[in-house]
């Protein structure tokens, strides 16, 4: 079997190379002629019996796609535990345990497990959300079944699951390619393989008997010169005897036979042909977060030692002292950072799905859609609408003539009634939308509808006032209209080139003639038997020769562009303002997908074709990238590559798809976004599912986003700059003084009230001008920020041991060993309360300075956390609690002292924020 090498080449298995039902044998089916193919299948035109059915559904299976397992609660919380940060605090937890620290043990341990849950419980929510989503591509399927072999065939309804090889089917308008199929009737078939291949047209299909390689025409909008609709990849998906689950009827009707059903379909075949070869790179959040928690798991895995050793050789303590070593690794740790993290993601995807039915299966994915700066989408359904609609009506020189506008809109009126079509096509309701001929006093005599040989539409009629004289109004593609009309040479080329001109700019086009014609008396039983027909149909007594479409007058062009999304342009606006950089990635013609990004107020620039992608190294490709706004002829390959190459250049890219085609993409994507009525394969592989194909609510997702995220990088600032200044000081203390500088049970008593005042970040809401840039967690930005604050917070710690010396150097070594831990425990939840709310407030400062409003209005939930812990500092030590925690309540002169220290220290803070904030 030779295989489809196109196919293979744009990431497909070669087509329904699999055994014929028939005699076991592999044959390329999509290469055969009609009468092999139903050999090879073992059936005919007549369809199969009910016993061929049955036992073909058990040897193939039935026709379903394989669908994703929703995974369960347990195994979701166990992925949880994975996490690097979790991995490690569930250490640490073991270890406290170890050494008989159980409260702190009980702490974290706790902290984990509420971080796992909230996390499981969360994708679990979208697991179910998305169940409910789930869809067949095709509920039911018109087959022609037989009772026995000398049975009549008659037509039944099945389930399309009930389909098998070698059922003959019957498809219509509005219906769903139930299975890979090969055509072997047809009357004006024309069929929407978007969710494939990501062409914006309708295709026309036929029978064709003995198949060749797909031609240019079979790439070719009928009405447009020159100007191919589908993609360069066209391949298998190009042969106009095929069609494809996963596509559906624009018009016409048809007779096909099964070719290949379940798993051997292209939409299954597509959706594991397109995974990466390997595991796709982590997503910016699991970069983020793995790079700041190693980091950390640095920083934790360093300190125990150093304290051990120091005490060791300092102060002659040695195991003694291993509790305290954990209870500083544990006060450097974050151990709300699972928890605020994943409360904060869990909270926005919440709003998100209840305010714009916007689901989030991956919670990370909210974080990098905050983090996004480079969105690549396809135009059809997005920008545009997937229809056409009347953009002018020309004359042979170019101006604007309505005339020629309301002659195509007869044309299209009268084929719609004389012809019994079910419904217009596209461009005929685009030319019934723009006109209205039922205004018109001409009555309709006989119609010839659209065919893909003739390529021509053709009505008859007659106007009250000229009796004895009909008129023939042609409307069809270019070339076949004009070789039909009266012209000079030169004008015919001349007529050409402004047609391809309008072409080129993205617009289709359509070309309209009439002609006068004596009116005839003999009575026609059809249209198809009218006088009034082709040079293709045989001449008949007392018929005109050769054809009455010959010797037209050429009235002019009608152009059409695409029907723009309504939000699109205000969406697309709004993206920008917010950094988001939008790429065009589409299988159209550059000359649509240029037309339709300039008709939205996007300059498209210049537009790269997939064939000059093709030519460049991955290095001159990486360039061109980011200076290019429109892609156009994108295989599946090129999507992805293109979303490959932004990564690797320090992006943070989403990718909006609906088809098969766009799978590549978005699992090459950091966040994949498909609309609820994409393939399922493709809802499956995204991790954002919208309610609608809609930019505005990407637009709502990323500001969701970057609530989120903004929250994280707030928290992380406060608690790590405040944590490591801590443990600075409390190495120094313990270098410093004859005892402990802190009590494990005082440790893990700090670190509760910090993590329960933290809880305030998940109910932060950010100031609306620090959404207006993409927001990421970057490890080296973030140990810059800690480190700077950390060391000024260790500053503060040390001038409040100068403060506490006096009592070190008292008559009554434990007497100043609890004034010290009070003194200390106070000044760390003092500092640790201004280090949240200066961070908070000096970057809102900073902000509205910049951006020149004046709102300095407190973070309601942040403020109250950082009053309630000063609270908790001031009086915990002279509660009932301080003395079963080793604190004393402090004389005044103290609290004095601090005053002054915590006033300098918020001023230094303060400072520092607005600089680095500004």
């Amino acid at each position: 079997m030779a295989p489809d090498t196109a196919a293979r080449g744009a990431g497909q298995q070669p087509p329904w190379g699999s055994a014929s039902p028939a005699d076991g044998t592999r044959h390329n089916l999509a290469a055969l002629t009609s009468l092999q193919v139903l050999r090879h299948l073992d059936t005919g035109p007549r369809g199969l019996t009910e016993a061929q059915a049955e036992e073909r559904l058990v040897r193939f299976g039935a026709h379903t796609i394989p669908e994703r397992r929703t995974e369960s609660w347990p195994r979701l919380f166990g992925r949880s535990l994975r996490d690097p940060f979790t991995a490690v605090l569930l250490c640490l937890g073991l270890v406290s345990a170890a050494v008989a620290a159980w409260g702190t043990a009980c702490v974290i341990l706790c902290l984990v497990v509420v971080s796992c849950a909230l996390r499981a419980s969360g994708e679990h929510r979208a697991d179910r959300s998305m169940a409910g989503l789930r869809e067949l591509v095709a509920t039911t399927a018109t087959v022609l079944r037989r009772a026995d072999p000398d049975g009549a065939p008659r037509l039944r309804d099945i389930p399309v699951g009930e389909l098998v090889p070698g059922d003959v089917i019957r498809i219509g308008p509005g219906d769903l390619v139930p299975a890979d199929v090969r055509l072997l009737r047809a009357s004006g078939l024309t069929v929407r393989q978007a969710a494939l291949t990501g062409e914006s047209t309708a295709v026309t299909k036929a029978p064709v008997d003995a198949p060749g390689p797909p031609t240019l025409s079979d790439l070719s909008d009928p009405f447009t010169p020159s100007v191919p609709s589908g993609p360069s990849y066209g391949g298998v998906f190009a042969q106009r005897h095929l069609c494809f689950q996963g596509s559906s009827v624009a018009t016409g009707s048809g007779t096909a036979v099964v070719l290949a059903t379940g798993a051997h379909t292209r939409l299954a075949s597509a959706s594991r042909g397109s995974l990466p070869p390997k595991p796709p790179a982590r997503s910016a959040f699991d970069r983020s977060v793995h790079g700041i928690s190693w980091v950390l798991i640095r920083f934790m895995l360093l300190t125990p030692p150093l304290v051990l050793m120091a005490d060791a050789a300092l102060r002659g303590r040695g195991v003694e002292t291993l509790p305290f070593a954990v209870a500083v690794a544990v006060g450097l740790t974050p151990e709300m950072l699972p928890v605020i993290v994943t409360a904060c993601l869990a909270r926005g995807a919440s709003l998100l799905a209840r305010t714009h039915q916007v689901i989030v299966k991956r919670l990370p994915a909210l974080h990098d859609l905050g983090a996004m700066d480079v969105l690549c989408l396809d135009k059809t359904g997005t920008l545009t609408q997937d229809r056409p609609v009347v953009h002018r009506a020309l004359d042979g020189e170019g101006r604007d003539d309505p005339g020629v506008l309301r002659w195509a809109a007869v044309n299209a009126w009268w084929t719609l009634q004389l012809a019994e079509l079910p419904a217009p096509d596209a461009l005929d309701e685009a030319l019934l939308d723009a006109a209205d001929p039922e205004d018109e006093q001409d009555d309709g005599v006989a119609a010839l509808p659209f065919d893909p040989v003739r390529r021509l539409a053709t009505v008859v009629v007659r106007h009250p006032r000229r009796l004895g004289v009909h008129t023939l109004v042609v409307k069809g593609a270019v070339e076949n209209v004009l070789e039909r009309c009266v012209l000079e040479e030169a004008e015919r080329a001349r007529l050409l080139s402004l047609a391809a001109r309008h072409a080129d700019d993205g617009l289709r086009v359509l070309a309209v003639a009439t002609a006068e014609r004596p009116a005839r008396t003999r009575a026609c039983a059809s249209a198809h038997s009218h006088p009034y027909t082709s040079a293709h149909t045989p001449d008949r007594p007392g018929d005109r020769a050769p054809a009455d479409e010959r010797g037209l007058t050429f009235r002019g062009f009608v152009t059409f562009r695409d029907a723009l999304v309504p939000t699109a342009a205000d969406a697309l606006e709004a993206l920008g303002a917010r950094g988001v950089t939008v790429k065009i990635l589409t299988g159209d013609h550059p000359g649509t997908a240029a037309r339709a990004c300039r008709d939205l107020g996007l300059d498209p620039g210049e537009v790269v074709a997939a064939d000059r992608m093709d030519a460049l190294s991955d290095a001159e490709l990486a360039e061109t990238v980011w200076r290019t706004t429109v892609f156009a002829r994108c295989a599946p390959e090129h999507k992805a590559r293109i979303a490959a190459l932004l990564r690797a250049d320090g992006h943070t890219v989403g990718f909006l798809g609906d088809g098969v085609n766009d799978l590549p993409a978005l699992r090459a994507a950091d966040v994949g976004i498909a609309p609820r009525d994409a393939v399922d394969v493709a809802r499956e592989s995204a991790d954002v599912v919208l309610a609608e194909k809609d930019l505005t609510a990407i637009e709502h997702a990323v500001t969701a986003g970057r609530r989120s995220s903004v929250t994280i990088a707030t928290y992380l600032r406060s608690t790590l700059s405040s944590n490591l200044g801590n443990v600075i000081a409390m190495l120094a203390a313990g270098l410093l003084l004859p005892f402990l500088p802190m009590l494990p049970a005082q440790v893990l008593a700090q670190n509760l009230c910090f993590d329960a005042a933290q809880l305030a970040f998940a109910y932060d809401r950010p100031h609306p001008d620090v959404l207006r840039r993409p927001t990421a967690l970057r490890p080296r930005a973030f140990l810059r920020v800690i480190t700077g604050f950390g060391a000024l917070n260790a500053v503060a710690d040390l001038a409040t041991f100068g403060i506490l010396a006096p009592a070190v150097n008292g008559p009554d070594g434990m007497d100043a060993a609890t004034v010290f831990h009070s003194g200390w425990f106070t000044e760390n939840l003092m500092t640790q309360a201004l280090v949240m709310l200066l961070l908070r407030i000096g970057r809102r400062t900073a902000e509205n300075r910049t951006t020149g409003h004046g709102d300095r209005r407190l973070p309601g939930p942040i403020g109250w956390a950082a009053t309630g812990l000063a609270a908790a500092g001031v009086l915990l030590p002279a509660s009932p609690l301080g003395p079963l925690l080793g604190m004393t309540a402090l004389p005044l002169l103290y609290y004095v002292l601090l005053g002054a220290v915590l006033a300098l220290y918020a001023g230094a803070l303060t400072a520092v924020v607005r600089r680095a904030a500004g």
